[in-house]
């Protein structure tokens, strides 16, 4: 059985919800959340990361969303904020605002666009785990930021004790394993096809953008696993697999299929913001597809109520 991790198992990159308009739906934010916890069995919510749109959402927005997410889920939950930027000032900036709003823990991608190297990505994390007095959870994807955070440098971060955790992008799993082996960094997928196999290496879980529509579909692997049906969890896994496909790899961003689902559910998401475009109507209709396909999604979502937009 694998040990939970600092922020549970089952987290689910959150969506932010905007309304028809485009503004902060916050109302829709605390609805989406709560079905995440209370229906989905997500035990942590990442806010404010890749899928919930950072790169144009406002500080205050963030801030806002944080306030808004933990007041829904209350001690539920754990919270994490994204407070990743490409300047370590304003990430420190980010990253208390985050705390004074309420936030378990952050999440901290590697400087992006400048291609710092392992010395100023080493200063970069330290400065902003030095800076608050909650945990950290680095977050590795090379194939955006353009820079890998090294094993020689995650087990020198590891040596800080707010440093806690990885969100691994990085799609190496020699190189996750190495640093499991030699660390107590709690690692988890941010890749779903690797959510299995991360986790029978000695993973902590997983944070996944595909838990905003199917919380259970996913959380059904790793639960399988954690009773010692290895069978059913890969069972479990494969089946998962379209809507991962067509969620993940259908050559549109996760953030655009996965508001298009929800929408088409009823639930909680609104438009991207550009230079993000929505999904198409095909598309929508082949995740609506692979979903019902999904036996944890069989019920359906119902139409959305007050508060809640659609894309």
């Amino acid at each position: 059985m694998t040990a939970s991790g600092p922020f549970g198992r089952a987290l689910c990159a959150m969506i932010t919800p905007f309304t028809p308009g485009g503004a902060l739906d916050l109302d829709g934010a605390q609805s989406l959340a709560e079905r995440l916890v209370s229906d989905g069995g997500c035990e942590g919510l990442v806010l404010n990361g890749t899928t919930g749109e950072s790169p144009t959402t406002t500080d205050a927005e963030k801030s806002a969303l944080v306030r808004a997410v933990c007041e829904a889920v209350g001690d539920r939950a754990a919270v994490l904020a994204g407070v990743g930027n490409a300047d370590t000032r304003h990430t420190v900036e980010l990253a208390r605002a985050a705390e004074r709003a309420g936030a378990d823990g952050l999440l901290v991608v590697t400087p992006y666009y400048s291609r710092p190297p392992q010395e100023a990505v080493e200063a970069h994390f330290l400065r902003v785990a030095d800076s608050v007095g909650v945990p950290l959870m680095l977050y590795d994807i090379p194939g955006r930021t353009g820079t890998r955070i090294e094993a020689g440098t995650m087990l020198r971060l590891a040596r800080h004790p707010r440093i806690t955790a990885v969100k691994d992008c990085a799609h190496d799993l020699l190189g996750s394993a190495t640093v499991i082996s030699r660390t107590d960094l709690a690692y988890y997928s941010g890749s779903e096809e690797l959510n299995l196999p991360l986790y029978a290496i000695g993973g902590a879980g997983y944070v996944s953008t595909v838990a905003n529509s199917a919380p259970r579909a996913m959380r059904a692997v790793l639960d399988a696993y954690d009773a010692g049906d290895t069978a059913g969890a890969t069972r479990a896994h494969l089946r998962a697999l379209p809507l991962v496909t067509l969620t993940m790899a259908s050559g549109l961003p996760g953030t655009v299929t996965t508001k298009g689902l929800l929408g088409a559910l009823g639930l909680p998401a609104g438009p991207v913001r550009e230079p993000l475009q929505p999904a198409d109507p095909a598309t929508v209709d082949g995740l609506l597809k692979a979903y019902g396909e999904l036996p944890e999604c069989a019920e359906p979502a119902g139409p959305a109520g007050p508060g809640q937009s659609q894309t």
